[in-house]
């Protein structure tokens, strides 16, 4: 007999583990007494209530095919969560990209201020490795182990903070879309990666299933940044919840710049195929991940 996590929807599927991961990250962030809760508040003030939860979405569903606890995914998920809120925080501060508004409220510095935004940025990065090392992630501290260096891999010089590195300097450059796919690879797409891996590396899977679903995020993540690359220059300010336009004023190097939005749509839509196929060993449990697949390059917001 089918589990009710088998047959729900994509859309229910999607709420449920946000849910799980909202209550997980309310848990690992309690507001302590004394003058720190203020950037304690400011943490959960970036990170609770609101975004896609696609990263956390891909941990529990990886999970879900090797039968992981679903609270020690969750805990792996808020993590990521975490990591990304951080990633966001100080991608909105002036210094950067100077954004006044993310998910369709203040961005964390024009709630609070400056200071204390970068603050809970740089402890909002340290909790979550502080979450992955904890011993209610996982039993086998082998397993804790390789949770914390692959994100750390993911999240540092040689992934997302190189890619942004790799972001700033390129305003006003012209880059080849080799170069723009690395850039993006680095910046937005080994976060992904890594939570489509963190499943296999929580069920203690074989490198094998550990190399096909890190391939699969790959291929997402890869896509995603695509999709959003096109909402930045269709999507209104509304439906996106942050400014749209902002890449091509900046003069910043995208694939649709390159390669026009039919080209860009089609490569996005591409590298959807792409990772699904990545899948197919999976059977009908990896269903969800499919649909995540196909729902990065049609969503809207």
């Amino acid at each position: 007999m089918m589990s009710d996590l088998n047959v729900l929807t994509l859309s229910d599927a999607l709420a449920q583990a946000a849910g799980e991961v909202e209550q997980a990250l309310g848990d690992l962030l309690p507001v302590p007494d004394g003058a720190e809760a203020r950037v304690v508040h400011a943490m959960r003030y970036a990170v609770l209530g609101g975004g896609k939860r696609m990263r956390a979405f891909m941990v529990m569903e990886t999970a879900t095919l090797f039968g992981v606890d679903r609270r020690c995914a969750a805990r792996v998920a808020a993590a990521v969560e975490m990591l990304h809120a951080y990633s966001l925080v100080h991608d909105d501060l002036p210094a950067m990209d100077d954004d006044d508004v993310r998910r369709g409220k203040p961005s964390t510095h024009k709630a609070f201020d400056e200071a204390t935004a970068i603050l809970a940025g740089d402890a909002l990065q340290t909790r979550a490795f502080e979450v992955l090392a904890e011993h209610d992630t996982h039993s086998n501290a082998d397993a804790r182990c390789e949770l914390v260096l692959a994100l750390a891999a993911a999240s540092g010089a040689r992934g997302m903070v190189g890619g942004q590195m790799i972001d700033i300097d390129a305003e006003g450059k012209t880059l080849t879309a080799d170069e723009i796919g690395r850039l993006q690879a680095l910046k937005t797409g080994r976060l992904i990666q890594f939570s489509a891996e963190a499943g296999a590396i929580l069920g203690r899977a074989n490198q094998m299933q550990r190399h096909l679903l890190a391939s699969y995020g790959r291929d997402v993540g890869a896509a995603f940044q695509i999709a959003d690359d096109i909402l930045d220059v269709e999507g209104t300010a509304e439906d996106v919840g942050k400014a749209t336009g902002k890449d091509a004023a900046a003069g910043k190097a995208t694939l649709v710049a390159i390669l026009g939005l039919d080209r860009a749509r089609a490569q996005a839509d591409a590298l959807s195929v792409q990772a699904a196929s990545h899948l197919d060993s999976f059977g009908d449990k990896a269903a969800h991940l499919r649909a995540l697949a196909a729902l990065v390059v049609a969503r809207k917001s």
